[in-house]
């Protein structure tokens, strides 16, 4: 019976590290839910204190209420359906396109159901409010005349306009001029845009940390608080299309693959660079996958790639450099004239951690315990950089969407380092299911306890 020892060998190696990693999520558990406390004290003293947060007592640039809705009861349906999934090990059977499929919905699903606790106006209103990108769209005659001007009429705009690129305000003109206009529809729109983010994760994960690690997070994902943002925020479009890039390059990196999937993704993080100027930051991962997979001439690829968009815009008049001064100059004058830095700093900190849920603090423990880290990298760099220039002055929830799904990458990574030549460790932990869990609890209690601006 030669193979009966290694058998129990693998099964008291299987749970150890089942009984190893399930104390972690609860310590994990705990943290997260002493680092939100703390931050909802801090910002209750602020408010006490009467800090210049320019807000009303919320982290979110939003006002308290209480509303209980049927789409309440429906978030919470699907969130029940996907851990029961989890827990009868529904993504580790399904094939993979069908994975992906099943995480688009769910995450679809979820975020739509999220919107209409507030109910059709959680759709439209965020689209429709004035002033915002909407409101702008009607400024626009010709679209090389508006770009070619953007800079120097931005006082003319809103904020959210004057505050990024221009693209945002010519999708929303292009989609009128194809017929599609309502506020509603352009919400589901844009949330449906949005939550392709998902299998698109999955996918560059699949390829970078294996099969199992991109099986294990796409819960994560699909629950994520972040959801509540997700739904009919334009930054949910800058999050697809980088996720998009970051996936494109992340596939070209692979062996025996083309270039073109290189410059497909610089084009296409050119183009999230119009949607937003913080956008190119995750560059930085796309550059670090390629030295880590030793191809490091796919930069000269994406790097051509993403100069496409900005030259074409470029042609037409508007610079893109000039864009991004404009904005930082409008920041300090605008929201930095009346809101505290160094307060919301610390405040940022604390929505990052409820937008991201619990998952990204098992995610920060176990940077270096995973082959995502390039991800980890490149979106925390860019969110350091944001808090360390002082652009962040709030509205995060809405501002760091595109970084957040790379943030968790991290926390299927195993609990302990493999050992050389170790045949039962695992590539990757569990599922965090009770950080699930608490993460989806989390976003239905924003929804209801909370009505934010976006």
């Amino acid at each position: 019976m030669p193979t009966v020892a290694p058998a129990r060998g693998e099964g008291a190696s299987r749970s150890r590290r089942a009984t190893l990693g399930g104390a972690s999520t609860a310590r994990d558990a705990a943290v997260w839910l002493a680092l939100v406390a703390a931050g909802a004290a801090l910002t209750v003293l602020a408010v006490r204190l009467r800090a210049p947060l320019h807000s009303q007592g919320v982290p979110f640039i939003g006002f308290y209420r209480w509303r209980l809705r049927p789409a309440t009861g429906l978030a919470a349906a699907v969130a029940v359906v996907v851990v029961v999934a989890v827990r009868r090990g529904v993504p580790e059977r399904l094939p993979v396109g069908w994975l992906l499929l099943a995480s688009y919905c769910s995450a679809a699903v979820w975020s739509l159901a999220l919107a209409l606790v507030d109910g059709r106006a959680g759709l439209a209103g965020p689209v429709a409010t004035a002033p915002g990108y909407l409101s702008d769209v009607a400024t626009v005659d010709d679209p090389a005349s508006y770009l070619r001007h953007f800079v120097a009429r931005a006082g003319d705009y809103s904020v959210e306009t004057r505050q990024h690129p221009p693209a945002p305000v010519l999708l929303l003109w292009t989609l009128r001029q194809v017929g599609v206009s309502r506020p509603a529809t352009l919400g589901v729109l844009i949330t449906l845009v949005g939550c392709l983010t998902v299998p698109l994760v999955a996918v560059s994960v699949r390829s970078l940390c294996g099969a199992a690690s991109a099986r294990r997070l796409v819960p994560v994902l699909a629950l994520a608080p972040y959801a509540v943002w997700v739904a009919v925020s334009m930054d949910a479009v800058t999050m697809t299309l980088t996720a998009a890039a970051l996936t494109c390059g992340v596939v070209a990196s692979e062996p025996r693959r083309s270039g073109w999937w290189a410059a497909t993704g610089g084009v296409l993080l050119g183009m999230a660079s119009l949607f937003s100027y913080s956008a190119g930051w995750l560059a930085v991962s796309l550059i670090l996958v390629y030295f880590v997979r030793r191809r490091p001439l796919l930069n000269v690829a994406t790097g051509v790639g993403a100069l496409v968009p900005l030259a074409v815009v470029r042609a037409a008049g508007f610079v893109w450099p000039d864009g991004l001064t404009a904005a930082q100059a409008d920041i300090a004058q605008g929201v930095g004239a009346h809101r505290s830095w160094l307060i919301w700093a610390v405040l940022d900190v604390f929505v990052l951690l409820l937008a991201a849920g619990p998952s990204i603090v098992p995610a920060g423990r176990k940077m270096r315990r995973t082959p995502g880290w390039p991800f980890l990298v490149g979106a925390g760099l860019a969110v350091a950089f944001a808090l360390a220039f002082r652009l962040s002055r709030g509205e995060v929830e809405r501002s760091w969407l595109p970084f957040y799904p790379w943030l968790l990458v991290a926390c299927v990574a195993p609990e302990r380092r493999p050992a050389a030549g170790d045949p039962t460790a695992a590539d990757s932990a569990p599922t965090p299911v009770l950080l699930v869990i608490l993460g989806a609890l989390a976003a239905i209690t924003i929804v209801t306890v909370v009505r934010t601006a976006w």
